[in-house]
């Protein structure tokens, strides 16, 4: 009852605090004032934001995080000492309850008890930069670097495991369309609106034949509640990073359809978001955290690291999991627990090889499409502006420049160009038009 509680009452909050919808004038007023301060911050800074001076403006910085794999690199980076060697040792990393909470923080900033950046679901920063989930006030935020690849999963209740499901989605949409008939729900879990776990299941979805807006209820739950809500019934499936996909199958409660990088392999997923005042007032001290979190996904991605990284994420302070639950699709080894057995698929999360760590704009304009194609964002959405107002792979490149990154660890371009999906959809960033026009299933506005 308490699960079914909690269930109802985030998607109660969620779903109020996310419905905005942003306008053509929203877009333009926030992607213009984030150019702005962006330019302001350029010619504060005319040899680089970056240059070297005497040392942190601050001793560090409240970094929010959710219970997920994917926050290992914040996580590793106060564990390791990594923030307090590149000299902002007060680094804090916050737990926060969901994705909604952590936009909210973010929205205050530090300053005001918030938080000034966080390990964040690559659209958010976009989303809250346009104002689209702030109340229509554009919130401005900038991506400094990517945290990971794959090793997402899309999970399945246990009563549909005979029924075929998997990659393709399309045997749940005869069984889907019987409940529906039947005047039962059919609960399809997402973590926020517009962010990736959103855009992973529907694309799923629709590639079956299955229409997320209209066959389906798409409904927003916190991460770490995902299992205990599909335990009392309340969803029929659900998207999420690890490591509750793994926890999903060692009780035994559900199966993996899929993992999200047999949608998509080496695709983008989290982030790592600060705050534009944060950067702007202190542009020594970002770089320092991020050259923290960039070592730290390199200590993430060596293999003789992941047993003791299952431990570290699996304290009470953590994640409060059993280690097993993060050890082995942090390996690459999944159980999708309806009799398949995998190992070393390649599938593992990826923090840095792969250019892992580099934020790609062409990765984010795919994001950004995916929110035109689903009406969260107007279909005249200039993405290319958007990208460039938000994306600040720049400071990337400055940070690998100061730790002497290998030339061959930075890519040449912002573009890795086109991507090729598991249904043979082509994602070209020079033409998102072509993309969302060879999709059947999409409600743009």
């Amino acid at each position: 009852q308490l699960a079914a509680f909690l269930f109802f009452r985030s998607v109660q909050m969620e779903n109020s605090m996310t419905q905005t919808r942003t306008t053509r004038r929203g877009f333009l007023k926030g992607a213009t004032a984030t150019a702005a301060t962006l330019a302001a911050a350029k010619a504060l800074f005319p040899s680089g934001a970056f240059a070297q001076g005497p040392g942190p403006e601050v001793s560090g910085a409240k970094l929010g995080f959710i219970a997920l794999t994917d926050a290992a690199p914040l996580i590793i980076a106060l564990e390791k000492g990594l923030y307090e060697k590149h000299g902002v040792p007060g680094v804090e990393v916050l737990k926060q309850a969901s994705w909604g909470a952590t936009r909210d923080n973010l929205m205050l900033g530090g300053a005001a008890n918030g938080i000034d950046g966080a390990h964040i679901l690559t659209p958010m920063p976009y989303l809250m930069s346009l104002g689209t989930v702030t109340n229509g006030v554009p919130v401005p935020m900038s991506i400094i670097a990517r945290l990971n690849y794959d090793s997402q999963g899309i999970s399945v209740a246990q009563e549909y495991k005979d029924i075929g499901a998997g990659l393709d989605s399309s045997p749940l949409k005869p069984v889907f369309a019987e409940r529906k008939a039947a005047g039962k729900e059919v609960n399809i879990a997402m973590t926020f609106p517009g962010g990736t776990h959103d855009l992973w299941i529907r694309y799923w979805l629709a590639a079956g034949g299955i229409d997320p807006n209209a066959d389906v209820s798409v409904i927003t739950v916190p991460p770490p509640q995902m299992v205990a809500n599909m335990k009392v019934g309340t969803m029929d499936a659900f998207c999420v990073g690890e490591p509750w996909n793994e926890q999903l199958v060692n009780q035994g409660i559900g199966f993996t359809a899929t993992t999200t990088g047999e949608l998509w392999k080496h695709h983008p997923e989290k982030a790592l978001g600060l705050r534009n005042d944060f950067i702007e007032a202190n542009p020594v001290a970002t770089q320092a955290i991020l050259m923290a979190v960039m070592e730290a996904q390199q200590w993430c991605d060596a293999s003789e690291n992941k047993d003791e990284m299952a431990q570290i994420l699996g304290k009470r302070s953590w994640f409060n999991v059993p280690p097993v639950d993060v050890a082995g699709r942090l390996k690459g080894d999944i159980n999708y627990g309806n009799g398949r057995m995998e190992t070393a698929t390649g599938l593992e999360m990826k923090f840095w090889k792969d250019h892992a760590s580099y934020p790609f704009k062409s990765h984010d304009a795919w994001f950004l499409t995916e929110n035109v194609r689903w009406g969260y964002l107007p279909a005249s959405t200039d993405i290319v502006a958007a990208v460039d107002a938000v994306n600040r792979e720049d400071i990337w490149r400055a940070a690998a420049a100061t730790l002497g990154i290998a030339a061959a660890d930075i890519p040449d371009t912002t573009s890795r160009g086109p991507e090729t999906f598991f249904d043979g959809k082509v994602f070209d960033p020079a033409d998102p038009s072509a993309y969302l026009d060879s999709l059947a299933i999409k409600a743009m506005v």
